[in-house]
Formats: structure tokens, sequence, C-alpha cells
């Protein structure tokens, strides 16, 4: 955690008032931007962005390959149509975000190689106070803001997780993390071990598999994957009918939408089906007598961790040619030429890719103080996900993992704007949650029920995250389905509403 006593002085440092702020120039944070702009005309705001430029996650990671893991139908804006096909590259998703930037008028909003150190609550002004480093010159920069909207996504951009393994030091080829992807690395004719089995391990191999000499997956236990064809028949149909863009993004959209919904609630339904559709669909793009019990049969249910989808079927293109292979197995340490398995066998390999996931980063790493105390998240309670119990004038947008962000990042824009001009109808300069008299005998629980969703990076992080209670309005339901009817009903003169 950052301290903001620790922050380097100098000359006097300016400070900069705004209406909002938002943190984040990613998905959430551009679309945050967009809904202020076309919901709040009038309401000036600044986006604080750490990196040299917007996109986040699509800018972080360079990786071969990198692309979308949710259909861009979804995961794109509701009020920009979609025209490619439905999983993007991230050239493709960063050149849909600049032109949401561009045709909006965004860019004189953000402030990029802003890295917040602080954020500070005062009751007597009712003003969040905000410190910030230019990472380009060192410069101090201090803003206050009525309204702080937290849209700077959940996981630390700077380093990905990577356990520690026994031998490490003793391997003589290289280590690298997918997320700080050497620019310069040479992988062409090399020996290629990725551990780990996500999305991320899906899309490298066989985006490098071409290159290499050979390329393993070792996993300690299987994923679910689900392929299919990089493109939407009906999209394709529509489009062939010459039916306007908007309608198609629209109808798509809804369809895809529905089709997950269903496929969710048969996930809690009917497990047992679900999962023999799942392993069945991936052994028929296997070789007929590959051990599909063995590498693609995991030992969780349908959802319980989030779905690798592989487009065109790839990945498995690449272990039916021979180029890539999968091991399961758990490391006993490294060695100088690849990994020691607790089976005795030996993986060798010149480059090791640690694709073992990321550090769940709670509030971007701010240092946050309400009246001069110290904020500690776990000590909160969430109000559906986007707001807490003792801390004022302040929204975050944390997605679903059963859809795409991005449907909730939208939900949130309407409630946030929606909130803004109710406060201004009020003449209200202060709102947060408490709980209800009814409230006060709430089971308070973790952030997520680790029966439903539990994925080793929320495990690992569980311990920062604020607290739900054991009702929908205090919890991160991760339902879409629900909470685009839930949200916008919202009555935000609710016992739980405190305004000043």
């Amino acid at each position: 955690m950052n301290d903001a006593s620790a922050l380097p002085q100098s000359a006097p440092v300016r400070t900069e008032h705004f209406d909002v702020l938002i943190v984040g120039a990613g998905i959430s944070g551009i679309g945050g931007a967009y809904h202020l702009t076309h919901q709040c005309p009038g309401t000036s705001f600044v986006v604080l962005e750490a990196k040299e430029s917007f996109g986040g996650t699509w800018i972080t990671h360079k990786f071969p390959g990198i692309r979308s893991d949710s259909d861009l139908h979804t995961f794109g804006y509701r009020f920009k149509p979609w025209v490619g096909p439905p999983i993007a590259t991230a050239a493709e998703i960063l050149k849909y975000m600049g032109e949401v930037i561009t045709d909006n008028d965004l860019a004189k909003h953000i402030r990029y190689r802003h890295e917040i150190r602080a954020a500070s609550w005062s009751s007597t002004d009712n003003l969040w106070t905000i410190e910030a480093v230019r990472t380009d010159t060192g410069e101090i920069c201090r803003f206050t803001a009525n309204f702080l909207w937290m849209c700077q996504g959940y996981y630390r951009h700077k380093e990905g997780y990577t356990p520690h393994w026994d031998g490490m030091q003793d391997f003589k080829g290289i280590i690298v993390h997918p997320q700080t992807w050497p620019e310069d690395l040479d992988y062409k004719g090399k020996n290629v071990l990725v551990i780990g089995s996500g999305a991320t391990a899906a899309t490298l191999i066989p985006a490098m598999a071409a290159d290499v000499a050979h390329i393993t997956m070792l996993q300690r236990s299987p994923t679910y994957f689900r392929a299919g064809r990089n493109a939407i028949e009906l999209a394709e149909e529509l489009r062939a009918l010459q039916i306007d863009e908007v309608w198609i993004h629209e109808i798509v959209r809804r369809k895809i939408l529905r089709e997950q919904d269903l496929f969710t609630q048969r996930t809690f339904s009917e497990p047992e089906k679900v999962r023999k559709e799942l392993i069945g669909a991936v052994s028929a793009l296997l070789p007929p007598d590959y051990d599909v019990e063995s590498h693609f049969t995991p030992k969780y249910r349908p959802w319980q961790q989030r779905l690798a989808f592989v487009p065109d079927g790839d990945l498995f293109e690449g272990i039916r040619s021979g180029k890539a292979s999968v091991v399961t197995g758990e490391i006993e340490r490294f060695v100088a030429k690849g990994v020691l398995l607790k089976s005795g066998e030996t993986l060798k390999a010149d480059i090791i890719v640690t694709a073992t996931g990321f550090h769940l980063c709670m509030m971007g790493d701010i240092a946050f103080t309400i009246d001069g105390k110290k904020l500690n998240w776990a000590d909160t309670v969430t109000y559906r996900g986007m707001m807490f119990t003792g801390v004022p004038n302040l929204c975050w947008v944390f997605g679903y993992f059963r859809a795409s962000w991005t449907l909730r990042a939208d939900l949130v824009g309407d409630f946030v704007c929606r909130l803004l001009k109710h406060m201004q109808a009020k003449g209200a300069r202060r709102v947060e949650v408490r709980l209800r008299t009814e409230d006060r005998d709430m089971k308070v629980l973790p952030w997520i029920d680790e029966e439903n969703f539990n994925p080793g990076y929320m495990m690992r992080g569980m311990h920062l995250l604020p607290k739900r209670g054991d009702k929908p309005e205090w919890a991160h339901t991760q339902d879409y389905w629900n909470e685009k009817d839930w949200l916008p009903a919202i009555d935000l003169d609710g016992k739980e509403f405190v305004y000043g």
C-alpha cells in the first residue's frame, strides 16, 4: 500500500477541482467518461491513467496472440456496435476504444502517466483529495473531486503472479510471465514450456506453435474449454441482408446473452450433463486415442472457474499437428534444463512461461483514508458490488465472471449518473450506504462464495476484499440477467442511502 507521506516534496502543488474523478482509462473508465458526457452534460470530470495510453489490460499484455476471451458483441459497449469477429485481438479492441474516445471528444478529459498514490476523504469539506505522481516527470499532482469513480480494474498491472518453485535459480533458460512479456524474446526453434491452462495459455500456445520446436502446456489440473467458429452466423446473415449495424449489434447481443443465461443456469441445474457435453466437444477435436480423461476432464463443476473459449479450435489443432502437447502433473522442482515433475518425468525447455495468473489489486493499491483514518476495505460491506459502508461518494466497477465485464460497466455507469443527478436534485453533497435496522443481524460473509466461483486469484486475495451480506442488495451477485433489471430499479431514497 502506498503512503501519501512518502511522496516527494518540493514546490507548492497546484490543486485542480472536478465534479467527478475517474480512476483508469481502460474499458470501464472510457465507458464511464462516455456516460458522464451523455447522461450528465455539464459535469466536470477528469480521467487519471497511470499508463502512457488508454486500454488497460489491452496495453498491459503484449504476449503473442493476445485476444479477448469474451465475445465483443457483449464485451463491447452497448452504445457502439462491434462489427468484427466475436473474439478479437488486442489491437482490434484498442482501435474500437480509440474510436469511442475520438467520436465523443473524450481525449481532453484524460491525463496519462498519472499514478495515484493516495485518496483522502474530508467530511468537513465533503471532498476527495487525490494525490498523484507524473510517472514521466516525477511531478506531484493534486486534485479534489466531489465523487470518485473507481474504474481501475482488479489486478496489479506491474507484475503477474508467479509461484515460487524450488530450483528456479538453477534453470539455465529464460523464465517469463505473460504480463511482462519481453518484446525481444526469441522463441523460434526453441522448446517452450507453458505452466498453466487458463485463457492465457490457450492463447499463447496456438500463437507460438508454428514457430517453436515444440510447446508444452503443463497443468496441475485440467480446465474446461469451449471451442467454436470465430464468427456469429446470425450477424453474418443480417449483414448479408444489409441490416444496419446498430440493429445487428443489439440483436446479436441479445441472442448471445440469452444463450449465456441458459447455459449458466444449466451448469447449476444439470452440471453433469453440461460437463459431458463440454468434454465430449473437446474430445471430438483431438486424436481418437488421446487421453482426454487425464488432460481435459476437470475435477470441478462447470463455471466454478472461468471457461476458456478456443476460437476455431486452434489450441486443439496445435495438439493434433504434434507441435503442442499437454502434460498434467505437479512440479517437484526446476532443474538446469527444464522442470522435474513429482512423477519423476523431466520436461525439457529453453523458455518457461509462467501463465499462472495475476495478483488481485484492491482499488489500485491506493492508500485511502476517511477523515484521517486509514481505510481497510475488508472492514466494509459492499452494496451490490458498487458502493461500500462508511465510504462516501465513491463507486467501484467490478464486472462479471460468467458474462462480459463491460455489461456491468454500462450498468454501473447508468447507476452513477442517476445517483449524481439525484444528489443534485436533493441539494446533497454527500451520499454513503449504511446497513439498515433490518440488516444488523445479517450474516457477513467473504466477497464471494468459493463454492460458487473460486479461481486462484480470488482465493489468494479474498482477505483484501470487502465483505458481503446474505441479501442480494449487500452482495456482488454476478448475475447480469437479474441485475439488468435490479440496478435501474434501485430506490435512491431507500433506507440504505444516507445523504448529507
